[in-house]
């Protein structure tokens, strides 16, 4: 990856992180953005700058809880809601340029037990200078009965839309962030829980894990925990507010 120095916008940012457990649990705005709604738990919710800034921005995306190399696909068996199902999460060697920044290009496809394909989506996301992975959009394409149905689909700068924070840098117990932000599409929010979790799944035992509770303005009683391992991502993943649902990583290759 190559640096190109940190601007003012993604400063800003980075410093109100490094402050989030000390603020006041109040109702505010973030560098002119729309207000912030602070998750359980959390003092502030702290939510991306209106337009980013290409120079605050990498190649490429080598986060550790987040590493996102070329060639690199997750296989998971999901349960629960809808049945059982694949998804294969693959990061492409194509990249997407949204508000000047060049994003790589992540397909997630999920299929039923018949192979059926039921969704397919194209996440863009890029590493700024100091490792925090931002999300800069999706192209959300379900699949219903023959039809295609592109709800959930954004795009930062984009009515009204903003890059969100996906994973920091450095984790820490008690941070809190919205991961999307397009009003009435795209809004959720995410507050790391523990850096120390221990998970097994189908492929592996796994220790030292960030696990987040991930939750939706748009779905309030969905509640979600999340177990990302470092060196490889997300590991396994659980509904357990507002539906029932479990994600297990089943299969991983290396790009």
């Amino acid at each position: 990856m190559t640096g190109r120095g940190t601007g003012p916008k993604v400063r800003r940012v980075l410093a109100a992180l490094a402050v989030l457990a000390a603020v006041s649990p109040t109702t505010t705005s973030c560098a002119g953005g729309p207000p912030t709604v602070p998750p359980s738990g959390v003092d502030e919710l702290q939510i991306p700058t209106p337009s980013a800034d290409p120079r605050d921005f990498v190649d490429g995306v080598d986060n550790r809880w987040f590493p996102l190399e070329p060639g690199t696909t997750w296989t998971y068996r999901t349960t629960g809601d809808g049945g059982d199902r694949t998804e294969v999460v693959s990061v492409t060697d194509r990249t997407k340029v949204v508000q000047g920044v060049t994003t790589t290009v992540v397909r997630d496809v999920i299929a039923g037990d018949n192979g059926k394909v039921v969704s397919e989506t194209f996440d863009w996301y890029a590493q700024d200078v100091a490792g925090n992975v931002w999300k800069f959009g999706a192209d959300v394409t379900a699949h219903h009965h023959g039809r295609r149905d592109t709800t959930g689909s954004w795009e930062a700068g984009v009515h009204g839309a903003e890059a969100g924070l996906m994973m920091a840098a450095h984790p820490r117990v008690g941070d809190g962030y919205l991961q999307e932000h397009a009003p009435g599409v795209a809004e959720d929010q995410s507050e790391v829980l523990s850096i120390t979790e221990q998970r097994s799944v189908p492929l592996d035992d796994y220790e030292d894990l960030v696990e987040t509770e991930d939750t939706s303005a748009l779905e309030p009683a969905l509640e979600q925990r999340k177990y990302y391992a470092p060196g490889v991502g997300l590991v396994y993943a659980e509904t357990i507010g507002g539906g029932n649902l479990s994600v297990q990583l089943v299969g991983l290759t290396r790009g």
